[in-house]
Order: C-alpha cells, then sequence, then structure tokens
C-alpha cells in the first residue's frame, strides 16, 4: 500500500514526458538542420555584458517555420542564457521562402567577441 502512490505518480510523470515529446511542436522532425531557404537572416546583437565577460558559445534552436515563411515557434536546446536572448530576438526576426506546409530544423548562433 505504500508503493501504490509513487508508483502512480511515476506513471503520471512518464505519461506527460511522452506527451510532451509527441504533441512538442519544435520537436517533429526537427533531428537535423532546416533545410527550408531563408530570405531575410538577422544576425544576432552580441550582449554588452556577455562582450565584457568574454563569453563566447554557441546557442542551438529547434525552430518551426510556418507555410508562409515566417517562424511560427522556436525552442532553445542549447547555450549560455546571457547569449539566448539575443539569438532570440534575431531568430524572430528571419523570414523563409513560403512552401506547402509547416518545416522545422535546427537552427545554431555561434558568438565570437570581434577584436
Amino acid at each position: 500500500m505504500f508503493f501504490q502512490p509513487t508508483r502512480w505518480w511515476a506513471r503520471t510523470c512518464l505519461f506527460a514526458l511522452v506527451a510532451t515529446v509527441l504533441f512538442d511542436p519544435c520537436s517533429a522532425g526537427a533531428q537535423g538542420e532546416l533545410t527550408r531557404k531563408t530570405k531575410t537572416k538577422v544576425a544576432p546583437t552580441y550582449p554588452e555584458l556577455a562582450r565584457r565577460m568574454n563569453i563566447t558559445g554557441t546557442v542551438k534552436f529547434l525552430i518551426v517555420v510556418s507555410p508562409s515563411g515566417s517562424v511560427k515557434d522556436t525552442k532553445v536546446v542549447g547555450g549560455n542564457p546571457l547569449l539566448v536572448n539575443a539569438a532570440s530576438d534575431a531568430l524572430k526576426k528571419w523570414k523563409f521562402e513560403a512552401g506547402e506546409g509547416e518545416s522545422s530544423g535546427t537552427v545554431e548562433f555561434k558568438f565570437e567577441p570581434q577584436n
């Protein structure tokens, strides 16, 4: 009787995890780099705090592009939190060629200070 709530909790957590993976629009078919051609790319602005702290790195996103070519959804996969906001703001301004359906894939931004 003591283990019953624990099993219920474990089953609930497992179900929630599976549901998140199955119904997450960013993870659907987003194993590789995005194949849809970009019309407009906006480069991120290097955050001043990150520049002063000499923080470099890569920020990686899973994105979903709508049929019209605009960025519909983004999900951060990895990167330094000081760099994520700048990359996200730039990515929201990207435009892609129109397509028949939604496209998904990964996009990376590399941050390296300019001397």
